[in-house]
């Protein structure tokens, strides 16, 4: 299980170009002008993972496998997207998709890349994303609400539950206020998913920097970050322009490039760690002498609900998960010695895996 992050803001903030970064790829057209990406740009990327690496040297494993992710290059939008401006209907219809919304806003000047507003204000650029969505869930809550009118009328159980989560939603819309920022209780949270309200998507704010920046920020991505505190959303500060010219080099000139840039990391590994924390994802490993394989699960999985991850029957006829934690396996060298200190537990349905876990399942076909 991965998931797929759409990556949208208005015109010329560097979306294409973080796209391009990310996927290593020259697949998103970059230029200067409004809607320069016109079909959305899919890319599928390795999570960066070093305890998988460690474990595949420990094991000896042949292969390395990591879990993977999906970026969604979609579409700039403009005031005006939920009447269908620009290419608002194709935006939205896109971003509907994705599991999460990246809102790259710029934060960066440069009088040689026009800014469809005529002006720099990361801030403001994210409220005209954050309307025209919410104008859009309006437009739908009312469409849908008028067609669940002779359900409700009938009783239909379903139905009433759905008006009643849409009259909730579009209240609070109404007041301003995006559907994610809505308590739904547990009984309620699977038909409130089937919304499928763009407002409900969670938020990740990115801040494109100038590369003299790309460490500690500066005043606008600041500004970006005191908007997300209070929003409860999360913000990352990356420059586009130095993940492009990263993407382009081998692991060693890309350490030495970071090295001189002041920086311990590329920002790809800090985009996906907060996409993680976004979806409260996490990872567990299969470890053997053939692969060393990291596979991606949301916290609070239980173990057959992992196991069918890898495969439905594992979840179908799971017996027990063996299971050993990631520092007790690179501490004590391995799944033998592990065994042999009494680190590896035999876990029923019920455990719930932690991240990082090394797991091994046992099944019934």
């Amino acid at each position: 299980m991965g998931f797929k992050m759409g990556i949208v803001g208005l015109p010329n903030v560097g979306k294409s170009t973080l796209f391009n970064a990310l996927t290593r790829t020259a697949a998103a057209q970059a230029a200067n002008f409004p809607f320069c990406t016109i079909e959305p740009n899919v890319g599928d990327v390795a999570v960066p993972d070093a305890r998988l690496d460690r474990l595949a040297a420990i094991a000896g494993s042949k292969q390395i496998i990591p879990t993977r992710m999906t970026f969604v290059d979609i579409a700039g939008l403009v005031k005006g997207a939920s009447k269908g401006e620009g290419l608002g209907n194709q935006f939205l219809a896109n971003i509907r998709e994705c599991d999460a919304i990246a809102h790259v806003l710029r934060c960066f000047e440069d009088d040689d890349i026009t800014h469809v507003e005529g002006r720099v204000d990361p801030v403001e650029d994210a409220q005209v994303i954050e309307t025209e969505l919410m104008l859009a869930d309006l437009e739908s809550i009312e469409k849908r609400l008028a067609g669940l009118t002779r359900k409700v009328r009938g009783g239909d159980k379903e139905a009433v539950q759905q008006e009643r989560l849409l009259k909730v939603a579009q209240a609070a819309i109404e007041d301003g206020k995006p559907a994610r920022t809505v308590d739904v209780d547990a009984d309620d949270a699977k038909a409130w998913r089937m919304l499928q309200l763009l407002t409900t998507k969670p938020v990740l704010y990115v801040c494109n920097v100038e590369e003299d920046s790309a460490g500690a920020g500066n005043s606008q991505s600041a500004r970006v970050a005191e908007m997300a505190a209070a929003e409860g959303n999360a913000h990352v500060v990356i420059s586009a322009r130095i993940e492009e010219e990263i993407s382009q080099l081998d692991a060693e000139e890309a350490e030495m490039f970071l090295g001189e840039m002041g920086l311990d990391e590329p920002g790809l590994d800090r985009l996906i760690r907060a996409g993680y924390a976004l979806l409260h994802l996490q990872t567990y490993f299969t470890v053997g002498p053939k692969e060393a394989r990291a596979w991606t699960i949301s916290e609070g999985t239980s173990a057959p609900k992992a196991a069918g991850v890898i495969h439905g029957d594992f979840e179908r006829g799971f017996i027990r998960a063996e299971t050993i934690g990631y520092d007790d396996f690179v501490a004590l060298g391995g799944e033998q010695p592990a065994k042999e200190a009494g680190k590896m537990r035999a876990e029923g349905k019920s455990y719930i895996v932690k991240d990082g876990d090394v797991l091994h399942f046992l099944f019934n076909t």
